[in-house]
Formats: C-alpha cells, structure tokens, sequence
C-alpha cells in the first residue's frame, strides 16, 4: 500500500439558489404563489404586475351578505381577551386581579387550565387560597366549563346541581357513561331508568373543549388548481392560470444603463431574482401536471364510475414512475386540490393504501372502509354483524379477503362500536 494523489473528474447535485426556490415554491398553492410573488415586488422594482386569472373571487362565497357598519373592520378578540373582559362584571379584589389575569393567560386553546396550583401559587408569589380562589372565580365564567383541569371536572362544571352524585359517577363509572349503561347507573344511585337516560342525555351535551366556542374563526377558501373533464371519451386536465402566473417586467428598468457601478449590480441582482423565480414557478407547474396526469391515469376508474372504484396508490407508485423523489411528490400534492365532476377533492386522497388479495391485486383500503360501512348501515339492528361476520360477507359478496383484526381497525377508524355495542 501506498499513497499518492490522483486526479478525476465527478458529477455531484449541488442545492444552488434557483433549486431550493423551485423546492420551496414546488409545495405552495397557486394562490400562495401569486401572493409570494406579490411580496417580492414590494422590494423589485423589475417586477410591474403579476397576470392570472381574476375571475377566481368566482370560486369564493359570491352571495356573502354585506357587513353592517357595526362589523366593518370590527377587532377580533381572542379567547383569553373575551374571558378578561367578562373580569369588569365580577366584584374581584385588587389583589387577586393579577392572580385571575395569570390563571386565564395560562389555559389552553381548549380552555383547560395548563398549570398546577402550587406553581401557579409560586408565579404570583401568593398562596394556595388565594389561587383556589382565583381558579373558581375563573370557572365561573362563560362559557361553562372554562378553567377545568379534566374531562370530568369540565363535565361537571357544565352540569347543574340536580345531580349531586355527578362527580362521583364521572370520577369512578366513567366507563358506564361512555356505555350508556343505563342499567348500572340506575342500580347504582337508585335513579329509574329514564332519569338516568336523561341525565347521560346531558351529559353527552357538553362541550368537551369550552374554549373552542370563544375561538374566532375565519373562512378559508379551497381553490383548485386544476380541472379534470370528460371529452370525446377521454379525460382531460385543463389548468387554472393562477396555476402558473405570469411576471411582466418593467422594461423601462431591465434596459437601464446605469452610470454607477453599484445600480447597474442592483439592477442585474433583480433581473437575476426574477429569472430565478420564473424558473421556480415552470419547475413547480411542470412537475405537478405531471403528478396529476399520472394520477388520472391510475384512477380513471374512480373518475368515471365513483368513489367504489378508487385503486391503490401511493406516493413510491407515482415516483417510481416519474422518476422523482419520493419528497418531491409529497410537497406537489401537499394541500393542493383538482376540480372533478364528484367535486372539489385533495389530491392526497388519490393516494390510498391497499390490501393485496390472492390474485396478486391490491384493493384500495378507503373502498373496503366504503363496503363495511354500507354493509353496517343496511345491518338488522336487531342482530348486528361481528367483525367475523363482516370479514365474510366482503369475501362472499366482493372476492374482498381481508383479517378479521383489520375490519375492527376499519370500523374503528369509522367511528363505529362493536356489535356487542351496537
């Protein structure tokens, strides 16, 4: 062995400035770009307009009623200044006033109180009582339910006082409630069966998360980027220009001749930004016509026959054929939406695991969830199907041959109980 210095040439992928634009913007909306591009020609004088479509308001809620004059430009309080404005209708003293004003800045988005006493107590350098005190009195603000530290403390703060067994039947039978065992609550604190029925009535009335209601929330539009129609028995995808803007430059500025050194460096740093983001936005439109060809053509049975014929598909299928990555992909269908005749869909829906049968083809899992939910919607209440019931019928009626555990994870994420439940 022995060293010595050899000389050769390589070829390595180098991340330069146009490639990690072109990767950030792959993942934008086309609404996102256009607002991007807006942005940039606050500080580019190059860029003079930005041209897409403006019919797109047609897409927003046309028939939206007209704000009073009391509405217009009206502040948006968030939860924590809603609770503190309640504070001026309540007799608090002095001294607990910053002990309430901490206690509500430190509970969560779902109004549940994020700290415990003693620290709490410790923060505002007082004591346990004065805390206590200021905890109630935070509790007895609306909605009801604010400033609980648990599920069942939320509960029972929003349940009135005719039922005094309350806590106890949510601190220990928590699990009768989530049961509906009418039976046992009735045994166990001598109710008849419709007072209890009533009560669990109540309490499935709830609001589990208070501080939801005291959100501000604001309409978010879903704008497509593309449309896939149907035309002389072949689909098609037009594409919505705000899809793919277009940047007009201020030719006044590119043929500057500047007489300074450093403007006519300005000048070209600009001219440089905006080839950059020209290359971004092809690179970006590009890639995700074709994403979306590919997946019009794995699903064409979906867009002809409906949601019963959706295949498996996932992201490796889509960049094995493309020849990208698999991050590529990922980031041009992320929150991007496609026109259909079923609807305004995401893209990620397109993409669905699947099941592999004995012939060797997958069987998408959002069609089998579609089947175990039919096949429980149309069940004789009177006998409802085990999940063994249901693995056979999807075998019988649908050459479907799935695992018995799989069918209780798919009823499950439906939302539905089991039969012994049901």
């Amino acid at each position: 062995m022995q060293q010595k210095l050899k000389q050769e040439q390589t070829l390595q992928l180098k991340m330069n400035q146009s490639l990690l634009q072109s990767i950030h913007l792959l993942q934008f909306t086309g609404i996102e770009i256009v607002e991007y591009i807006k942005e940039i020609s606050k500080e580019n004088p190059l860029i003079e307009e930005v041209n897409y479509d403006y019919e797109i308001t047609n897409y927003k809620n046309s028939n939206a009623d007209q704000p009073s004059i009391g509405e217009i430009n009206q502040a948006t309080l968030s939860m924590y200044a809603q609770l503190k404005n309640q504070l001026y209708m309540l007799n608090v003293p002095n001294d607990l006033e910053p002990v309430v004003s901490f206690g509500i800045d430190s509970l969560n988005d779902d109004g549940y109180l994020d700290i415990e006493l003693d620290i709490w107590a410790e923060n505002c350098n007082t004591t346990i009582e004065k805390v206590e005190q200021a905890l109630a009195l935070i509790q007895s603000l609306e909605p009801a339910g604010i400033g609980a530290r648990t599920l069942q403390e939320c509960i029972q703060l929003q349940m009135d006082d005719s039922y005094p067994y309350i806590g106890e039947l949510l601190q220990e039978h928590l699990d009768w409630v989530a049961e509906e065992n009418i039976s046992a609550i009735s045994v166990q604190y001598n109710l008849t069966e419709d007072k209890a029925g009533v009560m669990l009535e109540e309490i499935k009335s709830c609001h589990p998360k208070p501080g939801k209601l005291l959100s501000q929330t604001s309409t978010e539009y879903i704008i497509p980027e593309a449309n896939i129609y149907e035309e002389d028995g072949k689909w098609k995808i037009s594409f919505y220009k705000w899809n793919s803007p277009a940047i007009e430059i201020n030719e006044s500025y590119a043929n500057l001749m500047a007489n300074e050194k450093e403007a006519e460096d300005y000048l070209k740093d600009k001219l440089k930004q905006v080839d950059w983001l020209k290359h971004a936005i092809s690179f970006r439109s590009n890639t995700l016509e074709k994403v979306i060809r590919n997946i019009v053509n794995k699903q064409q049975m979906y867009f002809e026959h409906g949601s019963f014929m959706l295949q498996s598909l996932t992201l490796k299928d889509i960049a094995t054929d493309l020849r990208l990555h698999i991050s590529t992909v990922s980031r041009a269908i992320s929150n991007k939406y496609v026109q259909t005749k079923h609807g305004v869909i995401p893209l990620k829906f397109f993409l669905q695991s699947g099941v592999k049968q004995a012939n060797g083809q997958q069987t998408s899992s959002f069609v089998i969830k579609q089947l175990i939910f039919e096949l429980l919607k149309h069940e004789n209440k009177q006998k409802p199907l085990s999940d063994q019931m249901i693995k056979n019928r999807l075998y019988e009626e649908f050459s479907i041959s799935i695992a018995r555990r799989t069918v209780m994870k798919y009823r499950e994420q439906l939302g539905i109980a089991a039969s012994t439940k049901r």
